[in-house]
């Protein structure tokens, strides 16, 4: 797998209505005009508390103007406190409501607070799998997309597990050439500064390996993450950590979706790029072509922080 990445880019395009730059990552390329699926999205979303959520989906809102038949995404922990279809009505369905009908949604730990995703069930249907599940399959031009459940206490993701025996006979039955899988908990993580202040730094959440060995097996190449709040993006890696610029997946961690602001303080060794708290708020926009890939990370209005590249499917 051949990537090309730069950290910060300029030449935006300025959406005058929004007074918000929204860049494309394709120099060249026709605003509205793209070769491939748009996919645009984040986790760690909405709260009534903050104006974060508000913001990110003005972002969305100008991306929607150069890309209206893109599609959303959601990376668990949808909206806070809670989860429950109170929170929804009052907190995500004025913000990222207005994408629901385009969004495909994973549930995060947030989502399970009253001991069940109930509410999270209720509030997308189908678009976020079959209820007491959550994880889901479906194509995206040339892409299959696998939304999973990465809330081990309710759904388990282990080896043998109903989840994992289905998304080997799924990724077995795929024609598409290129794979990509969204669910809320990373394999791989920096470290928190409350975390190293307590000596705890959780790099790996190991019970998502058994999903990242049958992604790895399969050929997959990109895995969205949310959990932590901030954005992180990871060398091309196998299931144990390792570089692997063949085979790999790149994994992203988008945890920027609107409630708060964190900083990695530890960095992980196969990290390539951390925003901070100034620049912690955003989205990220995967446009997802025949055989590669190219994403960006978009920010609040205001914010400088961007990252953008591209990679090729492992076509064999």
């Amino acid at each position: 797998m051949l990537d090309v990445f730069s950290g910060r880019r300029a030449g935006c395009a300025l959406i005058a209505a929004l007074t918000l730059w929204a860049c494309d990552s394709n120099p060249g390329v026709t605003p509205g005009v793209v070769d491939g699926e748009v996919f645009i999205g984040a986790g760690d979303i909405a709260y009534c508390g903050g104006p974060g959520d508000d913001e990110t989906a003005i972002v969305i809102d100008s991306l929607l103007r150069l890309y209206p038949d893109a599609s959303v995404f959601a990376a668990g922990d949808n909206v806070y406190p809670t989860g429950s279809a109170q929170d929804y009505a009052n907190c995500y369905q004025p913000t990222w409501g207005r994408f629901k009908s385009r969004t495909w949604a994973v549930i995060g730990n947030h989502d399970y607070d009253l001991g069940n995703a109930d509410a999270t069930f209720d509030y997308f249907g189908a678009r976020v799998g079959p209820r007491g599940l959550g994880y889901y399959s479906f194509d995206l031009g040339d892409w299959h997309v696998l939304m999973l459940n990465s809330n081990e206490t309710f759904v388990s993701a282990a080896a043998g597990s109903p989840q994992e025996q289905w998304l080997r006979a799924d990724l077995a039955a795929n024609s598409k050439a290129c794979i990509i899988a969204v669910f809320h908990h990373p394999l791989f993580s920096s470290c928190s500064a409350s975390e190293a202040e307590r000596n705890d730094c959780a790099f790996v959440e190991p019970f998502v390996r058994p999903v990242w060995n049958a992604l790895h097996e399969y050929g997959a190449e990109v895995v969205v993450n949310g959990h932590r709040h901030w954005y992180e993006r990871f060398a091309l890696l196998d299931p144990a950590g390792t570089r692997d610029p063949v085979g790999g997946m790149r994994q992203f961690i988008v945890g920027t979706g609107g409630r708060s602001v964190g900083t990695p303080s530890e960095v992980h060794p196969m990290s390539e790029l951390q925003n901070d708290s100034r620049n912690a708020f955003g989205v990220l926009k995967l446009i997802l072509k025949e055989r590669s890939y190219s994403w960006e990370f978009v920010p609040i209005r205001g914010r400088t922080f961007r990252d953008s590249g591209g990679g090729m499917c492992t076509v064999p």
